[in-house]
């Protein structure tokens, strides 16, 4: 994938589950949206420091958004409800 590519995301996530926003390695991207079905947290992290940011308990979406992240810090999104919800996400590559 080329700068300036959409980069996006849609899955079905497990109840406890996350959704891993992370890009291969030496990629950064800009994640713009982040849209679920159901309540959720979302977490910065670096896979051993979890920072829990955010939080909403319904369906929803965080919009026109700006979280920098690249294959050592990235973003993941908990699905916190009792039963599997949709989870997606969107984004442009930036390196």
């Amino acid at each position: 994938m080329a700068v300036g590519d959409v980069k996006s995301g849609i899955s079905q996530v497990n109840a406890a589950g996350y959704l891993t926003i992370q890009p291969g390695a030496g990629e950064e991207w800009v994640i713009h949206n982040l849209y679920y079905a159901d309540q959720v947290e979302m977490y910065f992290t670096d896979g051993a420091n979890d920072i829990l940011f955010d939080s909403d308990s319904s369906a929803g979406a965080r919009l026109g958004a700006c979280f920098h992240v690249n294959n050592g810090r990235y973003l993941k999104v908990k699905n916190t409800s009792s039963s599997a919800k949709v989870i997606g996400y969107d984004g442009i590559q930036t390196k």
